[in-house]
Protein backbone atom coordinates (compact mmCIF):
# COMPACT_ATOMS: atom_id res chain seq x y z
CA UNK A 1 0.00 0.00 0.00
CA UNK A 2 1.33 3.62 -0.85
CA UNK A 3 1.19 5.50 2.01
CA UNK A 4 1.16 9.66 2.46
CA UNK A 5 2.07 11.91 4.74
CA UNK A 6 -0.47 13.31 6.84
CA UNK A 7 0.25 17.54 7.76
CA UNK A 8 1.95 16.89 11.23
CA UNK A 9 3.98 18.99 13.08
CA UNK A 10 7.24 17.57 13.61
CA UNK A 11 7.88 19.51 16.63
CA UNK A 12 5.24 17.32 18.41
CA UNK A 13 5.31 14.46 20.87
CA UNK A 14 7.14 11.58 19.41
CA UNK A 15 5.06 8.49 18.84
CA UNK A 16 4.61 6.01 21.57
CA UNK A 17 5.33 3.02 18.29
CA UNK A 18 9.05 4.39 18.19
CA UNK A 19 9.78 2.73 21.43
CA UNK A 20 8.76 -1.11 19.79
CA UNK A 21 11.18 -0.28 16.84
CA UNK A 22 14.84 -1.87 17.46
CA UNK A 23 15.95 -1.68 13.71
CA UNK A 24 14.83 1.24 11.02
CA UNK A 25 16.09 1.09 7.56
CA UNK A 26 15.55 2.78 4.68
CA UNK A 27 15.84 2.72 0.91
CA UNK A 28 16.36 6.48 0.07
CA UNK A 29 14.97 7.28 -3.44
CA UNK A 30 14.17 9.60 -5.39
CA UNK A 31 17.29 12.00 -5.46
CA UNK A 32 17.57 12.48 -8.92
CA UNK A 33 13.61 13.04 -9.85
CA UNK A 34 13.57 15.50 -7.09
CA UNK A 35 16.63 17.42 -9.40
CA UNK A 36 14.88 16.69 -12.72
CA UNK A 37 11.50 18.23 -11.81
CA UNK A 38 13.31 21.55 -10.59
CA UNK A 39 15.33 21.92 -13.69
CA UNK A 40 18.62 20.91 -11.84
CA UNK A 41 21.70 18.49 -12.53
CA UNK A 42 20.96 15.21 -10.67
CA UNK A 43 24.08 15.83 -8.64
CA UNK A 44 21.98 18.95 -6.59
CA UNK A 45 19.44 16.19 -5.91
CA UNK A 46 22.08 13.98 -4.00
CA UNK A 47 23.52 17.39 -2.27
CA UNK A 48 19.60 17.76 -0.75
CA UNK A 49 19.63 14.12 0.05
CA UNK A 50 22.47 14.59 2.33
CA UNK A 51 20.53 16.87 4.31
CA UNK A 52 17.66 14.46 4.92
CA UNK A 53 20.23 12.26 6.12
CA UNK A 54 21.09 14.82 8.60
CA UNK A 55 17.77 15.60 9.83
CA UNK A 56 16.40 11.44 10.11
CA UNK A 57 20.00 10.90 11.85
CA UNK A 58 18.80 13.53 14.33
CA UNK A 59 15.22 12.50 14.55
CA UNK A 60 16.08 8.53 15.01
CA UNK A 61 18.46 9.95 17.94
CA UNK A 62 15.99 11.77 19.62
CA UNK A 63 13.58 8.99 19.53
CA UNK A 64 16.36 6.86 20.78
CA UNK A 65 15.62 4.11 17.94
CA UNK A 66 18.94 1.68 18.63
CA UNK A 67 19.97 1.10 14.45
CA UNK A 68 19.14 2.95 11.58
CA UNK A 69 20.37 1.79 8.60
CA UNK A 70 20.54 3.79 4.99
CA UNK A 71 20.95 1.95 1.67
CA UNK A 72 23.12 5.03 0.29
CA UNK A 73 25.36 3.05 -2.25
CA UNK A 74 23.95 -0.23 -3.77
CA UNK A 75 26.03 -2.96 -5.74
CA UNK A 76 24.09 -2.06 -9.12
CA UNK A 77 24.79 1.64 -8.20
CA UNK A 78 28.29 1.20 -9.90
CA UNK A 79 26.29 0.87 -13.28
CA UNK A 80 25.71 4.71 -13.52
CA UNK A 81 27.44 7.35 -15.49
CA UNK A 82 31.26 7.26 -13.73
CA UNK A 83 30.75 10.80 -13.25
CA UNK A 84 27.57 10.40 -10.98
CA UNK A 85 29.38 8.11 -8.71
CA UNK A 86 32.65 10.19 -8.25
CA UNK A 87 29.95 12.74 -7.34
CA UNK A 88 28.18 10.04 -5.03
CA UNK A 89 31.87 9.39 -3.61
CA UNK A 90 32.58 12.81 -3.29
CA UNK A 91 29.52 13.86 -1.02
CA UNK A 92 29.98 10.54 1.04
CA UNK A 93 33.15 11.62 1.96
CA UNK A 94 32.12 15.15 2.68
CA UNK A 95 29.78 13.86 4.66
CA UNK A 96 32.26 11.65 6.72
CA UNK A 97 34.26 14.30 7.28
CA UNK A 98 31.93 16.89 8.45
CA UNK A 99 29.64 14.92 10.71
CA UNK A 100 32.25 13.32 12.59
CA UNK A 101 32.36 15.98 15.24
CA UNK A 102 29.01 15.64 15.82
CA UNK A 103 28.51 11.77 15.87
CA UNK A 104 31.41 12.28 18.56
CA UNK A 105 29.51 14.50 20.44
CA UNK A 106 26.47 12.74 20.81
CA UNK A 107 27.77 9.19 20.93
CA UNK A 108 26.78 7.69 17.21
CA UNK A 109 28.28 4.75 16.17
CA UNK A 110 28.95 4.29 12.54
CA UNK A 111 29.20 1.19 10.88
CA UNK A 112 28.71 -0.22 7.69
CA UNK A 113 27.89 -3.05 5.64
CA UNK A 114 28.75 -4.15 1.98
CA UNK A 115 32.19 -4.54 0.03
CA UNK A 116 33.68 -1.28 1.25
CA UNK A 117 37.07 -2.43 -0.74
CA UNK A 118 35.81 -0.92 -3.68
CA UNK A 119 35.33 2.36 -2.42
CA UNK A 120 37.66 4.97 -3.67
CA UNK A 121 40.71 4.55 -1.35
CA UNK A 122 40.16 8.40 0.41
CA UNK A 123 36.64 7.55 0.94
CA UNK A 124 37.72 4.21 2.62
CA UNK A 125 40.32 6.13 4.73
CA UNK A 126 37.52 8.72 5.85
CA UNK A 127 34.93 5.68 6.16
CA UNK A 128 37.13 3.42 8.80
CA UNK A 129 38.75 6.69 10.00
CA UNK A 130 35.09 7.62 11.34
CA UNK A 131 33.80 3.99 12.44
CA UNK A 132 37.27 3.60 14.38
CA UNK A 133 37.02 6.98 16.11
CA UNK A 134 33.16 6.62 17.12
CA UNK A 135 33.67 2.27 18.11
CA UNK A 136 33.01 3.08 21.99
CA UNK A 137 29.94 4.70 21.32
CA UNK A 138 26.81 3.93 22.66
CA UNK A 139 24.07 5.98 21.24
CA UNK A 140 22.53 5.49 18.08
CA UNK A 141 24.26 2.81 15.31
CA UNK A 142 24.06 4.67 12.13
CA UNK A 143 24.48 1.85 9.63
CA UNK A 144 25.42 2.82 6.31
CA UNK A 145 25.32 0.11 3.53
CA UNK A 146 27.65 1.06 0.88
CA UNK A 147 28.39 -1.17 -2.35
CA UNK A 148 25.68 -3.32 -1.00
CA UNK A 149 23.51 -5.83 -2.18
CA UNK A 150 21.36 -8.53 -0.53
CA UNK A 151 21.84 -11.65 -3.34
CA UNK A 152 25.86 -10.66 -3.13
CA UNK A 153 25.74 -10.86 0.89
CA UNK A 154 23.45 -14.14 0.83
CA UNK A 155 25.44 -15.89 -1.70
CA UNK A 156 28.95 -14.57 0.41
CA UNK A 157 27.37 -16.11 3.25
CA UNK A 158 26.72 -19.77 1.86
CA UNK A 159 29.92 -19.54 0.55
CA UNK A 160 31.65 -19.08 3.76
CA UNK A 161 28.93 -21.92 5.51
CA UNK A 162 30.21 -24.18 2.41
CA UNK A 163 33.77 -23.84 3.00
CA UNK A 164 33.38 -24.51 6.91
CA UNK A 165 31.69 -27.64 5.99
CA UNK A 166 33.90 -29.01 3.20
CA UNK A 167 36.85 -28.39 5.56
CA UNK A 168 35.49 -30.46 8.37
CA UNK A 169 34.54 -27.64 10.86
CA UNK A 170 30.84 -27.47 10.62
CA UNK A 171 28.52 -30.56 10.51
CA UNK A 172 25.76 -29.49 7.54
CA UNK A 173 22.63 -30.79 9.42
CA UNK A 174 24.27 -27.72 12.53
CA UNK A 175 23.05 -24.96 9.44
CA UNK A 176 19.49 -23.67 10.93
CA UNK A 177 18.45 -19.74 10.40
CA UNK A 178 20.54 -18.67 13.04
CA UNK A 179 23.68 -19.95 12.13
CA UNK A 180 22.62 -18.55 8.17
CA UNK A 181 22.14 -15.33 9.76
CA UNK A 182 25.53 -15.30 11.82
CA UNK A 183 27.79 -15.03 8.16
CA UNK A 184 25.64 -12.15 6.95
CA UNK A 185 27.24 -8.39 7.34
CA UNK A 186 24.56 -7.73 10.06
CA UNK A 187 24.85 -10.51 12.38
CA UNK A 188 25.22 -8.38 15.39
CA UNK A 189 22.20 -6.57 14.89
CA UNK A 190 18.37 -7.08 15.09
CA UNK A 191 16.03 -7.56 12.03
CA UNK A 192 14.57 -4.57 10.63
CA UNK A 193 11.81 -4.03 12.15
CA UNK A 194 10.33 -1.36 9.95
CA UNK A 195 11.84 -0.48 6.63
CA UNK A 196 10.71 2.94 4.93
CA UNK A 197 10.88 3.59 1.20
CA UNK A 198 10.71 6.73 0.00
CA UNK A 199 9.96 8.00 -4.13
CA UNK A 200 6.73 5.60 -4.09
CA UNK A 201 8.58 2.70 -5.91
CA UNK A 202 7.27 -0.79 -4.42
CA UNK A 203 10.32 -2.74 -4.58
CA UNK A 204 13.16 -4.05 -1.85
CA UNK A 205 15.63 -3.41 -4.88
CA UNK A 206 18.31 -5.71 -3.04
CA UNK A 207 18.32 -4.55 0.18
CA UNK A 208 18.51 -7.06 3.05
CA UNK A 209 16.93 -9.94 1.73
CA UNK A 210 17.16 -11.68 4.45
CA UNK A 211 16.72 -9.52 6.99
CA UNK A 212 13.35 -8.28 5.89
CA UNK A 213 11.49 -11.25 5.81
CA UNK A 214 8.95 -9.92 8.80
CA UNK A 215 9.65 -6.19 8.02
CA UNK A 216 6.74 -3.85 7.82
CA UNK A 217 6.98 -2.28 4.92
CA UNK A 218 6.53 1.66 4.52
CA UNK A 219 6.38 3.42 1.19
CA UNK A 220 6.10 6.80 0.50
CA UNK A 221 5.54 9.00 -2.75
CA UNK A 222 7.60 11.85 -0.83
CA UNK A 223 11.11 12.38 -2.69
CA UNK A 224 14.00 11.43 -0.62
CA UNK A 225 15.04 14.96 -0.45
CA UNK A 226 12.18 16.07 1.10
CA UNK A 227 11.85 13.72 3.97
CA UNK A 228 11.89 15.12 7.18
CA UNK A 229 11.14 14.51 10.39
CA UNK A 230 6.87 14.92 9.73
CA UNK A 231 7.06 12.45 7.43
CA UNK A 232 9.43 10.18 9.57
CA UNK A 233 6.65 10.32 12.54
CA UNK A 234 4.05 9.69 10.32
CA UNK A 235 6.22 6.19 8.76
CA UNK A 236 6.26 5.41 12.94
CA UNK A 237 2.58 6.18 13.46
CA UNK A 238 1.73 3.37 10.85
CA UNK A 239 4.17 1.54 12.30
CA UNK A 240 2.19 1.70 15.46
CA UNK A 241 -1.27 0.52 13.90
CA UNK A 242 0.17 -2.12 12.20
CA UNK A 243 -0.50 -6.21 13.86
CA UNK A 244 3.08 -8.01 13.85
CA UNK A 245 2.00 -11.60 13.74
CA UNK A 246 5.03 -13.58 12.61
CA UNK A 247 2.89 -16.53 11.30
CA UNK A 248 0.55 -16.30 14.10
CA UNK A 249 -3.36 -15.77 13.95
CA UNK A 250 -5.02 -12.39 15.45
CA UNK A 251 -6.27 -14.29 18.63
CA UNK A 252 -3.11 -15.40 19.10
CA UNK A 253 -1.49 -12.63 19.33
CA UNK A 254 -3.83 -10.52 21.04
CA UNK A 255 -4.12 -13.28 23.84
CA UNK A 256 -0.76 -12.74 25.72
CA UNK A 257 -0.54 -16.60 27.07
CA UNK A 258 -0.73 -17.52 24.07
CA UNK A 259 1.65 -15.00 22.32
CA UNK A 260 4.34 -15.90 25.39
CA UNK A 261 4.05 -19.59 24.31
CA UNK A 262 2.38 -20.18 27.91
Amino acid sequence: MLNRAPERDAGGAPPAAASAIRHLAVIMDGNGRWARRRGLPRFMGHRQGVQAVRTVVRACRRLEIPVLTLYSFSTENWRRPPEEVRALMDLLHDYLQRELDEMLSTGIRLRTIGEIDRLPERVRGALEDAMARTRDNHGLVLNLALSYGGRDEIVRAARRLAEACRDGRLDPAAIDEDRFAAELYTADLPDPDLLIRTGGEMRLSNFLLYQAAYTELYVTPVLWPDFGEAELLAAIDDFGRRQRRFGRTDEQVQDPCTASGS
